[in-house]
């Protein structure tokens, strides 16, 4: 199992040297790669090539390039770029976001995401293979046909022969997807637990492509806080919890209270959701269970971490991205630290 950094989203309590010392530490160390996320608020692609500069050998991973945000045809171009920077590390991981920032940031409909993802995917994969783009899809159509557009090929050719595709999913049917249509899959909210569960959907997938998932990298994101005050670890954890499964989208569609819900945890995903929108934040953070944090994040003693680390690798999981729960410099580098002794 490879060991990736998620540095997060741009600007929230660290500095750019902060980062920088972050990632410059995590490639001394031997992790992978590094992922940098996008919301609304600072973009992936300028961390990515910020990073290409400032380091030699780590992965450089997007997690996620939000679709509604960007055609198949930039994110490509981008994707080309970055990886041209930095010698070939690429790793393009491209997610669908949500309804309430795919349609109140960025005016696009959220809808059809099945097909959408999948022509999306072809036409990415079809530029960087620098075919002339030439598609016509039931979401996509290239060029468009009443217009004086030309079928045009991309003018810069990455260094990877195949930028690997990561696809961020949660439900069951964009599981599925993943595991046909991708190179590896981001799952949030990951538990090991449950992968006799995922591990299928992933599989019935690529059958449908006729492969395997044998070069298949799932690739989870995990909270770390390693104390010997696990008590303290899991409050590091709530507040984040909390957002996801109870902010992150309505009452009728937020797809992270949903996975909590088929994890077992129905009435719990429920009280949380209630308590988040009525903005009773601290109370929802509070009324997260033990059991459900510790499921889907490492916070506990050494040993503790240890164990749990075995049962990510023994679930099948490739790269785990961690995401330290600290708030200085030091802190998260010490982190980086004992997670690379722990799995070692």
């Amino acid at each position: 199992m490879k060991l990736g950094v998620h540095i997060g989203y741009w600007g929230l309590g660290l500095s750019s040297d902060d980062q920088r010392a972050i990632v410059q530490e995590a490639e001394r160390l031997g992790y992978d790669s590094v992922w940098a996320a996008e919301a609304y608020g600072s973009d992936a692609a300028t961390v990515l090539g910020w990073l290409a500069g400032l380091t030699s050998t780590i992965k450089l991973g997007s997690a996620i390039f939000q679709m509604p945000g960007r055609s198949p045809a930039l994110t490509a171009m981008t994707a080309a770029t970055i990886d041209q920077l930095s010698g070939g590390r690429m790793l393009l991981g491209i997610g669908s976001s949500g309804p309430q920032v795919a349609e109140g940031w960025h005016g696009q409909r959220f809808a059809k995401q099945m097909q959408r993802t999948r022509e999306y995917v072809e036409v990415v994969r079809k530029v960087l293979a620098r075919e002339r783009l030439e598609y016509d899809g039931e979401t996509l159509t290239l060029p468009l046909p009443d217009g004086p557009g030309k079928a045009l090929k991309l003018t810069i050719s990455p260094v990877q022969e195949r930028i690997p595709i990561y696809l961020a999913a949660i439900g069951p049917n964009n599981t599925r997807l993943a595991g046909e249509i991708a190179d590896g899959w981001i799952p949030t909210l990951f538990s090991p637990e449950h992968v006799a569960e995922l591990r299928p959907l992933l599989e019935e997938g690529a059958a449908r492509s006729g492969r395997s998932l044998e070069d298949f990298d799932i690739a989870p994101t995990v909270y770390v806080s390693i104390t010997d005050d696990i008590a303290a670890g899991r409050d590091l954890v709530r507040p984040l919890l909390a957002l996801y499964v109870g902010g992150m989208g309505s009452r009728k569609q937020n797809f992270y209270n949903a996975l909590v819900q088929r994890y077992g945890f129905e009435q719990e995903a429920a009280d949380v959701q209630d308590l988040y929108l009525d903005g009773k934040r601290d109370e929802a953070a509070a009324r997260l269970s033990d059991e459900l944090i510790d499921m889907v994040a490492l916070c506990g003693p050494p040993d503790h971490v240890r164990e749990r680390l075995a049962v990510y690798r023994d679930a099948g999981v490739g790269t785990l991205g961690v995401s330290p729960l600290a708030f200085t410099r030091e802190e998260r580098l010490t982190q980086l630290r004992l997670v690379a002794e722990l799995a070692s």
